[in-house]
């Protein structure tokens, strides 16, 4: 699925970082005199739904939702990409506030939306969000919906969205302990994530391997991952505070206390300070702490 304008506006889907909202906000907003002044109108408010999105990624939950009242203003005539992009966003701007109903309704109206127009990436793109906002029986349910339309259709971004559901899927199996059914599926995903080229998300799935072989009682194995891994971020200058995390998990699962101590006081520096870490794990910062002081 494209976002080229017929006016020769650039896509803007694919100016996204999305560990830098702030940066990709500003590459958005360069681009809306531009936008307003094509008359396309759908490509406009797509794009300001993005502009919204990346505010809610920094947090910016108040801004986001008066981009999307913005963007819910001009849709004065049917534009189906602009309303289910809209329902996504303001879906994602709940669920990030704790507004799970809300949230859920925006994303069921969505997939209803996207599947009626056969907008496929963005049906899948619903799906994936049902699947993390859920329970964990209907989250997978929901994956496993989102994955089986995502191979059916013809639709390249609808397909590229496998990785990340084989990704839930896995998270999911992980949330109720059933490492053993976990592991072929972020296996599974690590193949796709090396197929697409990405070396940051290609990591971040090695590292869910790794993280799931050590939850299966195999330290030894997943230790020299965590270790190559961290060497990697290091050169990439992006210190990652859950790989130190699981690299001292490895070494105290080998019973090395000592050698695990600095990566466990270098995961609370880092995940202490991300505004990202979940709120209601206190506990787990609060355990790196205790661990790294015993060096």
């Amino acid at each position: 699925m494209t976002h080229l304008s017929p006016t020769g506006l650039p896509d803007f889907d694919k100016l996204w970082d999305y560990s830098q909202p702030d940066e990709t906000e500003a590459r958005f907003r360069e681009l809306l005199p531009a936008a307003r002044a094509s008359g396309d109108r759908s490509y406009h408010l797509q794009l300001l739904t993005q502009v919204a999105r990346a505010q809610g990624l920094a947090k910016r939950f108040d801004a986001a939702h008066a981009t999307l009242d913005h963007v819910r203003e001009g849709m004065i005539e049917p534009l189906p990409a602009v309303q289910v992009r809209y329902l996504l966003e303001r879906g994602r701007c709940f669920n990030d506030t704790g507004q799970h109903d809300k949230a859920r309704q925006c994303f069921l109206d969505a997939w209803e939306l996207a599947k009626r127009e056969r907008l496929d990436a963005y049906a899948v793109d619903a799906a994936h969000m049902l699947g993390i906002i859920e329970p964990p029986a209907e989250a997978m349910a929901w994956n496993l919906r989102a994955v089986e339309y995502a191979k059916s259709s013809t639709d390249p971004a609808a397909r590229r969205w496998l990785a990340s559901l084989l990704n839930n899927i896995g998270w999911t199996y992980h949330a109720t302990g059933a490492y053993a059914a976990a592991l072929p599926v972020f296996e599974e995903a690590l193949e796709l994530r090396r197929a697409q080229g990405n070396p940051a998300t290609i990591r971040i799935a090695r590292w869910c391997v790794a993280k799931t072989q050590r939850l299966l009682g195999r330290p030894a194995e997943a230790l020299p991952e965590q270790d190559s891994l961290l060497g990697e971020c290091e050169r990439a200058r992006q210190p990652d505070g859950y790989v130190q995390e699981e690299l001292a998990e490895c070494l105290l699962a080998l019973g090395k206390k000592k050698e695990a101590a600095p990566h466990f006081a270098r995961a609370y520096e880092l995940l202490s300070r991300d505004p990202s870490f979940p709120a209601d794990e206190a506990p787990r910062l609060q355990r790196l702490k205790v661990l790294g002081n015993n060096s």
